[in-house]
């Protein structure tokens, strides 16, 4: 990497304050660097960053819908340095060491942040990214084989549940029905979006706005204007019209 320019950097985090703050810390704290985008929508940054002539990406682990791993998973070609970002995931954690790969702890540390930066500096950018990240995938696969449980939380406490228990979702106003494979079902304190967020990364889709499932459990697609799936219990869930290219893409 040219020692003669600035790192043009890239955040993305789906917390607004987030990238304020990191954004402020970079430009206070280093010369060196050029925040030239932010995304609060990872779906936004899969879309651009292949379009952009970037060294270095701070990329946030907990995104609800796609995150920060499963974005990396969908890039193509990564020749730029990652940074995770995180509050609390501790098994991420160790796994971005065990692969020598680097991360800042929320609320970002100022020395955190200058090693980082000067790691990035020294290197080529993107040198040993993509063999770093294909192992740590890797490393992610056999230290979590499955699902991990997610705890849900209800009006009595959390439900705690493995990912691969629950069938299908639907919202019922501000709060969640979780229906599972051996037909309980029971209903949670959260929005059908909130519950979409913990189940990120476990093959869930939102086929509607009221509904989301579990592919590992879909039987039939029948046509129609959005169509309707048929679920392993027997069930009817409608896809909208809006939502159904992006499942029939994911079959």
């Amino acid at each position: 990497m040219e020692t003669d320019k600035k790192l043009k950097a890239v955040i993305i985090d789906d917390e607004a304050d987030s990238i304020e703050a990191l954004q402020w810390e970079l430009e206070y704290y280093s010369e060196e660097v050029e925040v030239i985008a932010t995304f609060s929508s990872p779906e936004a940054a899969l879309a651009t960053l292949p379009n952009l002539s970037v060294d270095m990406v701070f990329l946030d682990i907990e995104m609800p819908v796609l995150n920060g791993f499963d974005l990396l998973q969908r890039l193509e070609k990564i020749d730029f340095e990652v940074v995770f970002t995180t509050a609390y995931d501790e098994f991420a954690i160790k796994a971005i060491k065990v692969n020598a790969l680097d991360y800042l702890l929320k609320p970002v540390d100022e020395t955190e942040l200058r090693k980082v930066l000067r790691k990035a500096r020294e290197q080529q950018s993107g040198s040993d990214t993509q063999r770093q990240l294909e192992q740590l995938f890797t490393y992610l696969q056999k230290q979590r084989p499955g699902f991990p449980s997610i705890a849900l939380p209800t009006m009595e406490g959390l439900e705690f549940v493995e990912a691969d228990e629950i069938l299908r979702c639907q919202s019922n106003s501000n709060y969640t029905y979780i229906y599972l494979t051996n037909n309980e079902s029971f209903l949670v304190s959260r929005t059908l979006k909130e519950v979409e967020g913990l189940l990120a990364g476990h093959h869930f889709c939102r086929v509607h706005h009221s509904h989301v499932v579990n592919l590992k459990y879909v039987r039939r697609y029948l046509k129609g204007k959005g169509g309707e799936l048929i679920m392993k219990d027997g069930t009817t869930v409608p896809v909208s019209r809006s939502r159904k290219e992006g499942l029939l893409k994911l079959f």
